[in-house]
């Protein structure tokens, strides 16, 4: 659907957009946007290496018949490249009951 859109239309979505939106909040959606998309990337590759980890570990305990112990460093979000204000850990929630 998309792939049949003549040059004329695009540019009139474009133009559409650029009036409903104007020239100031543009780049700040892209940019927030691109910030969005490293993040997601960033978390699926560690969820990937954590599902990756947990197999490993679990294949080497049933080969040795002997609980594995991890030990994990706190995960951080990364910015992006210039940003250091919104890198942060990432707090695992803690199961410990107060009464």
């Amino acid at each position: 659907m998309i792939g049949n859109l003549k040059p004329l239309e695009i540019l009139l979505i474009v133009a559409v957009i650029f009036l409903l939106f104007g020239a100031k909040k543009l780049p700040d959606m892209a940019r927030s946007l691109g910030k969005s998309a490293r993040i997601l990337k960033s978390e699926a590759k560690a969820m990937k290496k954590e599902g990756e980890a947990e197999d490993a570990a679990t294949a080497a305990s049933v080969a040795d018949q002997a609980p594995a112990q991890q030990t994990a460093a706190p995960r951080t979000i990364q910015a992006s490249p210039g940003d250091v204000t919104s890198a942060r850990p990432v707090s695992e929630p803690n199961h410990t009951s107060q009464g």
